[in-house]
């Protein structure tokens, strides 16, 4: 499975990563951006299966980002998990109805593993 992590902390990155490892989630390839343009310029190049993003993020925040991706026919069923500290009910919603799935920081191996199977139908991940 080759998943996109973006966010603007390398330190996030690596947790969300370790994360991954730490829920059994085998064969990743993971490719990392710190803002959502650069995310958007890895997608471009790169076969993706999954993307993890925060929301708050210099030159192109979370949101910004997954309009890109929704707005495309190539990229928009790609399952989109956020994973931030944000509570903003506003927020929240207006993410529900881009049909993605949201992760509070912090977050446990196992609650990881559950999302990402939720996300992406039971394909990867377990419940």
């Amino acid at each position: 499975m080759n998943i996109l992590i973006v966010d603007d902390s390398p330190v996030m990155r690596k947790m969300i990563k370790k994360t991954i490892e730490m829920s059994n989630i085998d064969n990743c390839v993971f490719f990392e951006a710190g803002n959502g343009k650069e995310g958007l310029d890895i997608l471009e190049k790169n076969w993706i299966d999954l993307i993890l993003a925060d929301i708050n993020m210099p030159i192109m925040n979370g949101i910004e980002m997954i309009d890109e991706i929704k707005k495309n026919t190539v990229y928009n069923d790609i399952p989109i998990l956020v994973i931030s500290t944000e509570k903003s009910y506003d927020t929240m919603e207006y993410l529900k109805g881009k049909i993605v799935g949201f992760i509070h920081k912090p977050f446990t191996p196992e609650f990881f593993s559950s999302k990402i199977s939720e996300i992406t139908g039971g394909i990867y991940g377990k419940r």
